[in-house]
């Protein structure tokens, strides 16, 4: 009997560490997406981004995209002659693409935006946070009034909580 109580302890401790955690059961897992990969470089990892976004709000994550590495100049205004527009803002959804997210997602096909920079700033709209690494935005030489205005720039330690808060991890 005496090894009982013990055991019976130590069950009860490794059963209490196996539930969900009261964020996870509040619906606060956090899905994190590393978006890191410029469109110069590959232009299919960066596309699927926004989808997998889409697919972990369906599931009632809350999400993240972190733009880190090269792929901060996804979110950089201007180029080479100005304006205001990013190279998602210039990337266009194939129309086959529209029309299988409309279905995939039960949307009209009129609400599928047309092109990657408005597919990000809905998914803004609908609570997804958008955030950029300050110090590689330094390193390519980036100023922070040149980025996208949806995207606000986030420290290393603010990165490394991130990184630790999340439940789920996907890198691009």
């Amino acid at each position: 009997m005496k090894h009982v109580r013990p055991a019976l302890l130590v069950l009860f401790l490794v059963s209490v560490l196996f539930l969900p955690s009261p964020r996870a059961r509040a619906g606060e897992r956090l899905f994190l997406v590393h978006a890191k990969t410029a469109m110069k470089l590959d232009d299919a990892q960066v596309c699927a981004v926004p989808n997998v976004v889409m697919a972990a709000l369906a599931k009632g994550y809350r999400v993240v995209v972190l733009f880190d590495a090269s792929g901060v100049t996804l979110v950089r205004r201007g180029g080479l002659f100005g304006g205001d527009r990013t190279p998602l803002d210039k990337a266009r959804l194939p129309e086959r693409e529209r029309r299988t997210l409309a279905a995939q997602f039960g949307l009209a096909p009129g609400d599928v935006p047309r092109d990657y920079g408005a597919y990000f700033h809905e998914l803004a709209r609908r609570g997804v946070r958008l955030v950029a690494n300050r110090t590689m935005m330094l390193l390519y030489k980036i100023g922070e009034d040149e980025i996208d205005p949806g995207v606000k720039p986030v420290s290393l330690s603010e990165m490394a909580a991130l990184f630790a808060q999340a439940d789920v991890y996907v890198a691009y």
